[in-house]
């Protein structure tokens, strides 16, 4: 579905993060395995991915898979596994046509061996698009991507103690250093949490939260959160409001 009028490059949000949540639920609800909510719910991310991209969206996040996740039972665990492998095989001469970058950020040393090698070979091949920057959040959590950034940041200035560290010098050690804060963040599935997710990053991120489930989060709800996110009054922290991602950290570049 072509992006509205009213939604354009310069009134689209800068960055999008989602917590696509919802899968099994939408699963179970049609008496299907688990297994199949997750493959419909690995389909609709093309579709989000090229929704953004019409309406000038630059950075788009997906969290795809938690720190927390191993706990799941481990035949779904194998299932969303195989079901990346599958996507970094398949997609990545589709991202080249539409232009789009593909990022992986997590610990994925946790990962097979054979997954690492297409995770860097999907993000080697599409490096030199620069439409949108899709970012696929795996084996991530927002207290790990602190804790190593501050560990990165330490290895990089061996001779210095923390009381040297501030903000600004942790911040390119962060995994999504490369690009912008989220302007907003959408969660599916329900539920009025962000799970450990990007908790540096989302200081000043305007939340949506609906009851729409991930394999049915269709191109119209993407835009009703977009919509709902230009009625907010925006100061990070300040006094000026703006209805418009202007933050300072907004001006990150996409050669990152």
């Amino acid at each position: 579905m072509q992006a509205p009028a009213s939604i354009t490059s310069h009134t689209a949000p800068a960055h999008i993060a989602i917590i696509m949540d919802g899968n099994r639920r939408w699963a179970k609800a049609r008496l299907l395995p688990v297994a199949i909510g997750h493959a419909n719910g690995a389909r609709r991310v093309r579709s989000i991915v090229q929704a953004c991209a019409d309406r000038g969206v630059r950075f788009l996040t997906l969290f795809a898979f938690s720190t927390e996740n191993w706990a799941r039972p481990a035949d779904e665990v194998s299932s969303l596994m195989g079901l990346l492998s599958l996507y970094l095989q398949k997609e990545v001469s589709d991202m080249n046509a539409k232009g789009v970058r593909l990022k992986v950020v997590g610990d994925i040393s946790q990962f097979a061996p054979r997954l690492q090698a297409l995770i860097r070979h999907a993000q080697a091949n599409t490096a030199h698009n620069d439409t949108i920057t899709l970012t696929i959040a795996a084996n991530y959590g927002g207290r790990w991507d602190v804790l190593q950034a501050v560990k990165a940041w330490q290895a990089a200035h061996p001779g210095d103690t923390v009381d040297v560290m501030d903000e600004k010098s942790l911040t390119p050690y962060l995994a999504l250093a490369y690009a912008p804060d989220p302007d907003l963040l959408i969660r599916t599935g329900g539920e009025s949490r962000i799970s450990n997710f990007m908790l540096w990053q989302q200081a000043y991120t305007e939340f949506y939260f609906t009851d729409v489930l991930w394999p049915s989060f269709t191109d119209e709800a993407l835009d009703a959160a977009i919509a709902d996110f230009h009625t907010r009054d925006r100061r990070f922290g300040g006094d000026i409001t703006s209805h418009h991602p202007a933050p300072a950290t907004a001006a990150v570049s996409q050669a990152g």
